[in-house]
């Protein structure tokens, strides 16, 4: 091959390169250019997808935000509407308490105005005794100086007797004036008192059930007896012992008599008797076992009247150990009379009585179930049980009003509330209503016998009889002797002494009697 040939298939070759070169350029500008297209017509499709898929999610956002918007504005007005029905309760009941704040305060000042007339009265007699001071006055120097010219006495002579003829003459008015003041006094500032202590007794009656001091177990047969007495007696004694109580087998047929002055511990012996008869194994480890099972039992129940006995009288909020006490009133009397009704019945009062006296109900009520939490304390204490009651209610946080209604409901203390008196009071209604109480015949005989006493020892009395158990007192007294002006100032004489010296349920009526007796004979 010569020098020309291979120029000219080297220029051929670069001519093919040049050519595949700018063929190959045009294509991949082509191809590119595609590319970019495609890659453009993606990208624009991306973007359209994209703007697509925003207003998708704009769109949601919108309606998500337009639903809490919804939920929260519901929920809004549902929490305005409530509060707005709060208020307008709220306002209802200050509206309410506003007219009964309105009608306390009328009928204050309707009292007021009949203390004002009352006060007008009394200011009015005593201008009246003025009046008439001036007049004793008066006719004294006129006296005077009439037995200084008649009899030629001395001033000092006639001063004595005149004195004299005026002290008669003043005891006989100031006599007069006191029975004509105290009847007003009677017909106008106790009319209302009398009215609701009347009303209180008619809502609050209940029966009473006086306690023994003996409780009788009755068994099927006397062959029960043997079992129970034990060889030697030991059951009985292991029995008496576990429970504080006195057993009495006798000759009484199918009929164990348990005897105590505690009621828990005779209910204690009355159910452990019982289960022991049931279970008839009947020995000194068992008879332990099975009294102290049912001394858990009875405090389980002592707790369960407690608490029943709260709910009933709607009273909360009241500490376990005092809800405690008041169960252990249940198994408690006082002369007598059982001291949860007792106290359950003074309650009752105490609300009554407050309530129609414009007073706090929930305190008095309050206060008359726990003014004798004093006679149930287990411990020994050397106070009365009215000051115990009030320490052990200042112990479990009791209200100020409630402690001193049970601390001064003997008058142990003074009274510093308006509920203290109407404890008081209750608890006298209570105690001396007819059969509520038994008093032990000693006493009862000794009492009545120093009442007799006390009225003989005034000067003119006659004779003294007690009668009614004590409720009421007659004295004859000597006509010559006691005019019926002295009659009056004997009976309120005597009744102060009585208040003095004497203690005794309930309110006692001294009647004094006067008779004259003029005889004679035609022969």
């Amino acid at each position: 091959m010569n020098k020309i040939d291979f120029w000219v298939m080297l220029l051929s070759d670069i001519v093919s390169i040049a050519v595949g070169i700018y063929i190959g350029r045009k294509l991949l500008s082509r191809l590119f250019t595609q590319r970019e297209k495609d890659a453009e017509a993606r990208s624009a499709e991306i973007i359209k997808n994209a703007e697509l898929t925003a207003d998708n999610i704009k769109k949601d956002r919108i309606l998500e935000a337009r639903e809490k918007y919804l939920k929260l504005k519901a929920e809004f007005e549902e929490d305005t509407n409530r509060k707005k029905n709060i208020l307008i309760t709220n306002e209802n009941k200050l509206k309410q308490r506003e007219q009964q704040l309105q009608q306390q305060a009328e009928q204050y000042k309707r009292r007021e105005a009949e203390l004002d007339q009352q006060k007008a009265k009394l200011d009015q007699q005593m201008e009246s005794v003025g009046k008439r001071r001036e007049e004793a006055e008066r006719m004294r120097q006129q006296q005077v100086e009439a037995l200084e010219k008649i009899a030629n006495l001395t001033a000092d002579q006639a001063r004595e007797q005149l004195v004299d003829a005026l002290k008669a003459e003043a005891d006989s008015r100031a006599s007069s004036y006191i029975k004509s003041v105290v009847e007003e006094a009677k017909l106008t500032a106790t009319k209302e008192a009398k009215k609701v202590v009347i009303e209180t007794i008619q809502r609050t009656a209940t029966e009473h059930a006086i306690e023994n001091c003996v409780s009788v177990f009755n068994i099927e047969s006397d062959d029960i007896k043997g079992k129970v007495i034990g060889r030697e007696g030991r059951n009985i004694r292991a029995l008496e012992a576990a429970t504080g109580v006195e057993i009495i087998v006798d000759d009484t047929p199918e009929a164990i008599i348990i005897s105590g002055f505690d009621p828990v511990r005779r209910e204690i012996a009355r159910l452990s008797l019982h289960r022991l008869v049931q279970d008839g194994r009947i020995h000194p480890a068992r008879i332990e076992e099975i009294v102290a099972k049912t001394r858990k039992n009875i405090e389980d129940e002592i707790v369960e009247i407690g608490e029943r006995t709260v709910i009933d009288l709607g009273i909360h909020g009241l500490h376990p150990e005092l809800i405690k006490m008041v169960g252990r009133m249940r198994f408690r009397s006082s002369y007598g009379q059982n001291l949860l009704q007792h106290s359950r019945e003074v309650a009752k009062l105490c609300a009554t009585m407050a309530a129609e006296l414009g007073l706090n109900a929930k305190l008095a009520k309050r206060a008359g179930l726990l003014h004798d939490i004093g006679k149930v304390w287990p411990e020994e204490a050397e106070l009365p049980h009215a000051v115990l009651g009030m320490e052990l209610a200042k112990k479990y946080k009791e209200h100020p009003e409630v402690c001193n209604a049970i601390g001064a409901h003997h008058d142990e203390i003074e009274m510093t509330s308006l509920i203290s008196p109407i404890v008081q009071v209750c608890d006298a209604v209570s105690g001396s209503r007819p059969g509520a109480r038994r008093e032990m015949m000693e006493s009862y005989i000794k009492r009545l016998k120093e009442l007799e006493e006390l009225a003989m020892s005034f000067q003119g009395v006659l004779k003294c009889y007690a009668i009614q158990a004590g409720r009421e007192l007659r004295v004859m007294v000597d006509a010559e002797n006691v005019t019926d002006e002295k009659a009056n100032t004997l009976s309120f004489d005597i009744s102060q002494k009585i208040e003095k010296e004497m203690q005794y349920p309930g309110q006692i009526k001294i009647t004094v009697i006067r008779e004259m007796r003029s005889v004679a004979y035609a022969k």
